[in-house]
C-alpha cells in the first residue's frame, strides 16, 4: 500500500477500461490521478465515483491528437497539482480491420492520430514536468505492434503500435540522463470496450494461460512499472497476453 503516496499521475484514455483500472489503482496506492477522455459525461461519473469512495480522482476532457487540447490539460494539472509524477499515455484506438483497398484513408489518419501523435504530443508537453520530479512515462502499445507477431488486417493499428513501441526506445534512452524512465506495455486480447462486443470466449482457445485479460491485471503490471520497485527499469517492453504472443 502507498506505493505511489504524494506522487501525481496524468492517464490518457482514463475513463474505460484499462486507463480506468489503472486510475483506481493509483488512487488506492496514495496517488493524486487525473485522467483524460472525450466523454464529458463519463468523466463526470468516475469523479462522482472516486469522491464517495475517498479516491482523489479528477478529469479533463481531451482529444490527445489535438495539440490545444493536451497543452490546456497540462496547463490545468500544473495549477492543480503543481507537479507531475507519471504520465500513462493509454488513450488508442482500434477501428475494424480490412484489407487496405478498402481501408478508408480516414481510419488510417485517425488510428495513427490518436494512438502515435497523441503518445507524441502527451510526451512533449509532460516532459519537462517530469524532468524536474525525475517521473517516468509508460506507453501502451500493443502485441499487434511487436515484430515477430503478425495477425489478422489490422494494417492501421499494428502500424501505430509498432511506432509507439520504437518511440518508447528512443525516449527511454535519450531521457536517461535527465532521469525520466520511459517503458512500454503490450497487452494482449484484454477484455475493454476496445474489442466492440465480441465474445471474449472465441479468443480462449489461443491464450496458453487459457483466459482472456481483465484491465486489473494490466493495471497491476502498469503499477509496478510507475512504482520505485521499477526504479533500474527502462526501456522495457513487456506483453501482457498470457502467451498470446509466444
Amino acid at each position: 500500500m502507498n506505493r505511489l503516496l504524494g506522487k501525481v499521475a496524468l492517464i490518457t484514455g482514463g475513463t474505460s477500461g484499462m486507463g480506468l483500472a489503472c486510475a483506481n489503482l493509483f488512487a488506492r496506492e496514495g496517488a493524486k490521478v487525473l485522467v483524460t477522455g472525450r466523454d464529458k459525461e463519463r468523466g463526470k461519473k468516475i469523479t462522482e465515483t472516486a469522491a464517495r469512495n475517498g479516491a482523489d480522482i479528477s478529469f479533463f476532457p481531451c482529444d490527445v491528437s489535438n495539440e490545444q487540447d493536451v497543452k490546456n490539460v497540462m496547463d490545468y494539472l500544473i495549477q492543480k497539482y503543481g507537479r507531475l509524477d507519471i504520465l500513462f499515455n493509454n488513450a488508442g484506438v482500434m477501428l475494424p480491420s480490412m484489407e487496405i483497398e478498402r481501408m478508408p484513408v480516414a481510419d488510417w489518419k485517425q488510428t495513427l492520430d490518436i494512438n502515435l501523435t497523441g503518445c507524441f504530443l502527451m510526451s512533449r508537453y509532460a516532459k519537462p514536468y517530469l524532468v524536474q520530479t525525475k517521473g517516468n512515462i509508460v506507453n501502451n502499445a500493443s502485441i499487434a505492434g511487436l515484430q515477430h507477431y503478425a495477425v489478422g488486417r489490422s494494417y492501421a493499428y499494428s502500424a501505430s503500435k509498432a511506432a509507439v513501441i520504437q518511440f518508447s526506445h528512443q525516449m527511454a534512452k535519450n531521457y536517461a540522463p535527465e532521469g525520466v524512465r520511459v517503458n512500454c506495455i503490450c497487452p494482449g486480447i484484454i477484455l475493454t470496450p476496445i474489442l466492440h462486443g465480441r465474445d471474449p470466449k472465441i479468443y480462449e482457445e489461443r491464450i496458453p494461460l487459457g483466459r482472456i485479460g481483465t484491465p486489473e491485471d494490466v493495471a497491476k503490471v502498469v503499477l509496478f512499472l510507475v512504482s520505485d520497485d521499477a526504479a533500474y527499469l527502462t526501456g522495457v517492453v513487456l506483453p501482457i497476453d498470457g502467451g498470446v504472443s509466444l
